[in-house]
């Protein structure tokens, strides 16, 4: 056992912390952790020997957390009664034919190309949320309709590429189809099932068999990070979701939008270092 810790022991501290921080920004931001765990996670296994497959790890196992991360932080804004199932209920079937149809695709990228994808679409989105005005618009309300098909499968199929729940691009589509900060959060945490359930059970079949994943790998969802991330992102997504319902929804997304930025920084410096 002893032996086990001193291999180990930095690892499950590293996961644990990852968990404690991605549940917070889970329920604060509604993205399910993932901006987090998808850098941290590629730091660890390529530390550990495994740059091969990091990316593809890192990806899918961000996407196995986000669903219980996610079910937890929904009910959590439930609660307070800011989710708008009927968004879910109807956005849902076109977000999961994404997400699914976006691991395929995430399997036939190299690493290089799934860090330098996933930078640069944070960079957008960053952008877009911290200096983007309130009063912008393209509608009074949620599109409906072959319109909220090709956005739904696109919010899905991005998601499954950048590891990340429909948090991300879910919050900047609803805000601009005239939602609340709040209720956007809210309701896009809820994406993220729908997101990470196909996600991560293609990742599986489609890492099967692969050389140099990291140890107690399924595919490309690494069993062991899952679980002990999961166990920290589902304790503390409660603790971010009260967070979001205190703060002025203008740092709100300012905040998001910081997170979105360093992060993406992360990334793009790796590739282009690397």
């Amino acid at each position: 056992m002893a032996d086990f810790f001193a291999q180990y022991g930095v690892l499950i501290l590293a996961l644990a912390g990852c968990g404690i921080v991605s549940g917070v920004a889970a329920g604060l931001f509604g993205i399910g952790g993932g901006a987090i765990i998808v850098p941290v996670l590629i730091i660890l296994f390529e530390g550990l020997g495994f740059s091969d497959s990091a990316s593809h790890v890192a990806i899918a196992t961000s996407l196995a957390t986000i669903i219980l991360t996610s079910a937890r932080s929904v009910m959590a804004h439930h609660k307070r009664g800011a989710v708008d199932w009927q968004i879910i209920r109807t956005w849902a079937p076109w977000i999961m034919i994404g997400a699914f149809a976006g691991q395929l695709v995430a399997g036939q990228m190299s690493a290089a190309a799934l860090k330098a994808f996933f930078g640069a679409m944070a960079y957008l989105l960053a952008a877009q949320l911290f200096f983007g005005r309130p009063g912008w618009r393209l509608a009074d309300d949620m599109p409906t309709g072959p319109v909220r098909a090709g956005f739904g499968t696109g919010v899905g199929v991005l998601s499954a590429l950048m590891g990340i729940g429909g948090g991300t691009f879910g919050v900047s589509l609803m805000t601009v189809y005239g939602r609340a900060i709040h209720q956007a959060v809210a309701t896009a945490a809820g994406f993220g099932i729908a997101i990470g359930l196909p996600s991560a059970i293609t990742a599986i079949f489609v890492g099967w068999g692969q050389e140099g994943l990291p140890p107690f790998s399924l595919g490309y969802v690494n069993v062991a990070a899952f679980a002990l991330i999961s166990v920290f992102t589902v304790t503390m997504a409660p603790v971010g979701a009260r967070l979001a319902h205190k703060l002025d929804a203008r740092l709100l997304k300012r905040l998001f939008a910081i997170l979105l930025a360093v992060v993406a920084t992360k990334m793009l410096y790796d590739t282009i270092v690397g």
